[in-house]
């Protein structure tokens, strides 16, 4: 059996490989960005992991696609926020489509809805989950090519900074 200081040296030793795959990636700012706004669009809609599948189609379909800019954007949205995203979703779709009839905020629950509200929730959330994930795109886009383009600018040693903090007395070399 491996000891819990080998299985963390191994795993320090994975950490500290991502990280200087992700900083030395060769993709231009704009590759990097742009996966990454187009990696939260999708994320951020109902697609039932779908869009992985998705992303893993245009990775092998495109050598300008930055997988790690997906799995950053995938990381940022699920699975905490996802929730945060469906609540907002939903009330996006009540104030564009209107509320459910026969239903409010202080009634919803199993017992307060009847089988047609199934599908008005759904169509609310939905329309509301598309609003969402497009006034996503320029933002995400914007805010990951300023880091992307500040972060080569500087030439900050920041995989080893990150290394002593994740794991400052395991070194596996």
């Amino acid at each position: 059996m491996l000891s819990i200081r080998s299985r963390t040296g191994a795993w320090t030793h994975r950490i500290r490989s991502g990280l200087h795959d992700a900083f030395a990636e060769t993709h231009t700012p704009r590759e990097i960005a742009g996966s990454f706004s187009f990696g939260v669009f999708v994320t951020m809609l109902p697609t039932l992991g779908v869009g992985l599948l998705l992303f893993a189609l245009l990775v092998w379909l495109f050598d300008g696609v930055s997988k790690l800019a997906f799995v950053a954007a995938v990381l940022l949205v699920n699975p905490l926020v996802k929730s945060g995203v469906y609540v907002v979703s939903f009330a996006i779709g009540v104030i564009v489509l209107g509320p459910i009839e026969g239903a409010n905020v202080g009634t919803i629950g199993v017992a307060a809805l009847s089988s047609s509200a199934g599908r008005e929730i759904a169509v609310r959330l939905l329309v509301g989950n598309v609003i969402l994930s497009v006034a996503t795109i320029v933002p995400s886009y914007v805010i990951c090519f300023r880091l992307v383009e500040a972060y080569r600018a500087r030439d900050v040693a920041i995989v080893e900074e990150i290394e002593s903090v994740v794991a400052p007395e395991a070194d596996p070399e």
